[in-house]
């Protein structure tokens, strides 16, 4: 089957895209290196909807995410994914930094921002009464707020799925060869033709452009260590508390999650290993160094686990979004590191805009642009969670204690459009193994419904696709074994 376009790689921008791409009466496919939606850049970032006052002035960044974090609130609404305008704070250390707090301030006007406004330390120890000694004066954005990355990535996806694009997994691009009326892309398995190609590959997106065109591309690989603190946390910090950005980035941050987490960093280390997500001693003390400066008496004892992500920074520091004028049909999106997610909406559109231009397809007139994410019956009434539970007991099962997620939810993440193959995909769909005993209570019961509800065996689950299981034998082989 031929495909009018494919796009490679199933993050946040490819979803988006993807999700765009299906309001047309077109023939899309994504093709995704591994077992799931969001396991790449989109998996191991901050969750954060920037309110767009750092990015240069006339831009493609300064653009699309102004236009990204106006879109989320109502997109949210319409995907059914968590999202919360909380605002954030750029903290001043130094008077000497004055006039780059100013800089980014005029920078946020000039791009757009509502509400922008600088604020001293009396206002600012009210805002933030834990905020360090330290800190001055501070940028106020209340338009700035936060996601749940997977949920935004999953919610995208299930919706372009639902409206007819087709998701294929485990399939890596090996290459691509240009045909007469398109493109013949390769992966280790099979072989794809396509009218047009849509590059969203992330750290490798400079590889599959630099395949099709003479005009190289070179992206670095940034790694950015996080330490995420108990949900016993809440509350600690309301707002997105960053330091006055670098060369190399925001730099580390204190933020809120919206599952009442607390979450530190990123650090920003360029590695050439581009599935380098390996945390370090050395990245991982000058994290909490950083993060105290700017939140006193950050209770680093509530910390349930710590990560890396890696975000693709191209040598030109924009995004790279268009046609290479020798590669027509083959459509970049390329060097999308931060704010890529807060721009993640708005680069659905202007992509699928793009094509359309191209293409010129009819309207899918059956196109849904509603989802319904997985059930939580822990916000609902009590009486009607107990109606619920009366009507399908399995949302009265508790599996994960750390999060209160139930049977019933882990059922559905599974089941459900691109539904969950892995224990990391129930993970990211409803929490379960996110809390503080980061699944080591919940994941052989979370096993036996993966492996029941998808026909297999427990032995066959995997942790994250691929060869990551985690049954390699059985106690009773073991002693038949030991008998002969």
């Amino acid at each position: 089957m031929k495909y009018d376009v494919i796009i490679i790689g199933a993050g946040v921008s490819g979803c988006a895209i993807a999700r765009e791409l299906s309001r047309y009466q077109l023939k899309t496919a994504v093709l995704e290196k591994e077992e799931d939606v969001c396991c790449g850049t989109s998996k191991a970032n901050s969750g954060i909807v920037h309110a767009g006052f750092d990015a240069a002035p006339g831009s493609l960044m300064a653009k699309l995410n102004v236009a990204g974090s106006r879109a989320m609130e109502a997109l949210s609404k319409e995907l059914d994914f968590s999202f919360r305008r909380n605002g954030s704070l750029v903290l001043m250390f130094d008077e000497a930094d004055r006039p780059r707090l100013q800089e980014l301030y005029e920078r946020g006007l000039k791009n757009g921002v509502e509400g922008l406004r600088i604020i001293e330390r009396e206002e600012l120890k009210k805002m933030e009464p834990g905020v360090g000694p330290e800190a001055l004066a501070a940028l106020y954005a209340p338009t700035g707020g936060i996601v749940c990355p997977f949920g935004l990535t999953i919610a995208l996806a299930e919706n372009a799925c639902t409206n007819g694009v087709a998701f294929y997994f485990d399939q890596k691009v090996t290459g691509m060869e240009r045909q007469e009326d398109g493109w013949r892309m390769r992966t280790e398995e099979k072989t794809y033709e396509t009218t047009i190609v849509v590059n969203a590959a992330g750290i490798y997106a400079d590889l599959f452009h630099n395949m099709v065109s003479e005009t190289k591309l070179h992206i670095t690989p940034r790694r950015g260590d996080y330490c995420l603190l108990d949900r016993t946390t809440e509350g600690f910090v309301k707002h997105t508390v960053f330091q006055l950005p670098g060369k190399q980035g925001k730099g580390v941050l204190v933020t809120p999650t919206v599952h009442g987490n607390t979450l530190l960093g990123p650090t920003a280390i360029d590695i050439e290993d581009r599935e380098g997500t390996n945390t370090t001693q050395a990245g991982l003390d000058e994290l909490r160094e950083k993060a105290a400066r700017s939140m006193e008496g950050i209770p680093m004892n509530q910390v349930i686990t710590s990560f890396a992500g890696l975000r693709a920074h191209e040598d030109g520091g924009e995004f790279i979004i268009g046609e290479p004028k020798d590669a027509p049909g083959f459509v970049d999106c390329a060097g999308i590191e931060s704010p890529g997610l807060s721009s993640a909406p708005a680069i659905g559109k202007m992509v699928a805009e793009l094509i359309a231009d191209r293409l010129h397809p009819a309207a899918n007139e059956k196109f849904c642009g509603t989802r319904r994410g997985i059930l939580n019956p822990a916000v609902l009434p009590k009486e009607e969670r107990a109606r619920l539970i009366q009507q399908n007991p399995a949302y009265g099962a508790i599996v994960c204690r750390c999060e209160m997620v139930t049977e019933g939810e882990i059922i559905d993440a599974v089941t459900r459009p691109l539904g969950a193959k892995s224990l990391d995909g129930v993970k990211r769909r409803t929490r379960a193994g996110m809390g503080r005993c980061q699944s080591g209570f919940c994941s052989p019961k979370t096993m036996e419904i993966i492996a029941r509800e998808r026909g297999i065996s427990m032995a066959e689950v995997t942790k994250s696709g691929g060869a990551s299981r985690i049954i390699c034998g059985t106690s009773k082989d073991n002693l038949q074994e030991e008998k002969e």
